[in-house]
C-alpha cells in the first residue's frame, strides 16, 4: 500500500509542526490535540497516541512547548500543552521553510518553468 506508507513518512517529518501550530491558537491536552488534528484535517490525518505523546515529550525537552497539569470542570485532570517563545519562532521557521518547500514542489510536480 505505496499511500499508507508514503503518507506515514510524510506525518513523520511533519507531526511536531502540526503540533506547534495548534498549540498557537490555544492550550490543548493530548487527546483533544490528536482529535483537534484529525478534525482541522477533514480526517486526513490522524496521529496515534505512539506518536504525539514521545513528539509532546521531545518538544518540551527542547523548551518548544510546556505543559501544565489542569483540572476539567468534569474534575478529570489533564495536562495542557502551550506553545513557549521558543516554540513560537520555531513554528515561524517551519512555516517559512514550508511554504518555501511547498512552493518548489508546485513546480516540479505540475512542470512549471
Amino acid at each position: 500500500m505505496m499511500r499508507g506508507n508514503y503518507l506515514t513518512q510524510l506525518l513523520k517529518g511533519n507531526t511536531d509542526v502540526m503540533i506547534l501550530s495548534l498549540l498557537e491558537r490555544e492550550p490543548m491536552y493530548g487527546h483533544q490535540l490528536m482529535e483537534q488534528l484529525e478534525r482541522t484535517s477533514a480526517g486526513f490525518f490522524h496521529v496515534s497516541e505512539g506518536t504525539l505523546y514521545p513528539a509532546l515529550y521531545r518538544l518540551a525537552r527542547e523548551d518548544l512547548v510546556r505543559g501544565r497539569w489542569s483540572k476539567l470542570p468534569t474534575g478529570q485532570e489533564r495536562k495542557f500543552y502551550t506553545l513557549t517563545r521558543k516554540g513560537e519562532r520555531r513554528l515561524a521557521e517551519c512555516r517559512s521553510m514550508w511554504s518555501g518547500f511547498a512552493a518548489a514542489m508546485d513546480l516540479v510536480t505540475t512542470h512549471g518553468d
